[in-house]
């Protein structure tokens, strides 16, 4: 019994379990390590919180988001999921076709500024390296620059795509109107405003981060980073030695630190320029797609009018057959009359009667027919 029990607990226990999931875990020298471990071990590795883990959870619908939080910017770019320190960066299902590209071009990009800054560190004085290491963008930037160039390149071919296939089959479609040639355009026409959808929420999450310089500095991990550990940023107690200078001049030079701290951490210019050339890259992209929903709109102008055109002739045929029905119908009324088995009076001796009713009722009929026509001529029912 005693060993039943647990059984149903550990089986109960494995149920309740969190499933594992896949992770690549990128360092900036390049190296990188698959994991397979749950939602809270990333959740306490990263220092997030679990609203922030479920919007990279692919099997919720959740818009385009880059957001910064205190240690850790979390990415969901499409099929990038990405969670992005100040020494790593975790890729969501890194075995997915698309996911794979990324983790190698950050690999090939991340080794070679690593050689370059270990080669300036043995040569170079200290100075001269200090300077070497400010021009050098932070990991996480580099992180994002690169999962941007993944997803506005894949949006971009995707876009090349449905542009190589949309015109040939637009213009077919002009040339010959079948069921064939507008079930295809209503197939591109509908993968279109999927990716329309699909541009416009990267280009707004970009939109926004551009327009708030707040949300920008968030994305300053190392900044955070070092701004944490820094003198100014510990416990802020004083140093009362008798060799320490003066009240003031401490409370002047943290003042002076405190606004230069304060300076550089408004400072989001390095950031702007890289979000600001990715916009512009997704925003051509967007523009693409306009056009070519615009020319799938002027095609479906013409095809209307096309439609209209032959609508009208058809009308027309309508009328002058309607016309001519109607001239036969009085012409077949008089053969009628004159089938019927009656005597008349002058049918025996004036026989010639027969041949003039005959021609005159034709004349009645086809006068009749001209006059209708040229009715509807003066009316603009038909054309000329």
């Amino acid at each position: 019994m005693a060993a039943a029990e647990e059984a149903d607990h550990g089986g109960a226990a494995a149920k309740k379990a969190p499933a594992a999931r896949s992770w690549m875990v990128v360092e900036p020298t390049g190296e990188g390590t698959v994991l397979d471990v749950d939602k809270y071990a990333i959740m306490h590795r990263v220092e997030i919180h679990a609203r922030d883990l479920r919007i990279l959870d692919p099997l919720l619908s959740y818009p385009s988001a880059i957001l910064g939080r205190e240690k850790a910017i979390v990415l969901n770019l499409e099929h990038i999921k990405a969670i992005i320190t100040a020494e790593e960066m975790f890729l969501r299902d890194p075995s997915e076709e698309h996911v794979v590209p990324v983790v190698e071009e950050l690999r090939r990009r991340l080794p070679p500024a690593n050689v370059a800054r270990q080669g300036k560190d043995e040569a170079n004085a200290p100075h001269e390296v200090e300077g070497a290491e400010e021009d050098e963008s932070p990991f996480e930037f580099r992180a994002l620059e690169v999962a941007l160039e993944a997803i506005c390149s894949f949006l971009d071919a995707r876009t090349t795509e449905l542009e190589t296939a949309a015109y040939p089959a637009l213009d077919e479609l002009t040339s010959k109107i079948s069921s064939r040639n507008l079930d295809r355009v209503r197939k591109l026409k509908s993968a279109m405003t999927r990716l329309i959808a699909r541009v416009q929420k990267v280009r707004d999450e970009l939109e926004r981060l551009l327009d708030d310089d707040n949300d920008m500095a968030d994305l300053y991990l190392s900044r955070k980073l070092a701004g944490a550990s820094s003198p100014i940023s510990g416990s802020g107690r004083a140093d009362w030695s008798p060799n320490s200078p003066p009240i003031f001049s401490k409370i002047s030079r943290a003042s002076r630190a405190s606004v230069a701290t304060y300076h550089i951490e408004n400072d989001v210019e390095e950031l702007e320029m890289l979000l600001e050339a990715y916009f512009r890259q997704i925003e051509g992209t967007l523009n693409k797609l306009i056009t070519l929903r615009e020319y799938i709109d002027d095609t479906e102008d013409y095809i209307n009018f096309q439609l209209d055109n032959h609508r009208n002739q058809l009308i027309q045929l309508e009328l002058f057959l309607s016309s001519g029905t109607v001239c036969l119908t009085l012409y077949s009324l008089v053969a009628g009359i004159f089938g019927m088995n009656i005597p008349y009076t002058w049918n025996d001796d004036h026989g010639y009667v027969f041949t003039w009713v005959v021609v005159f009722g034709a004349a009645i009929s086809s006068v009749l027919f001209v006059v209708i026509i040229y009715y509807a001529k003066y009316k603009g029912l038909i054309g000329s």
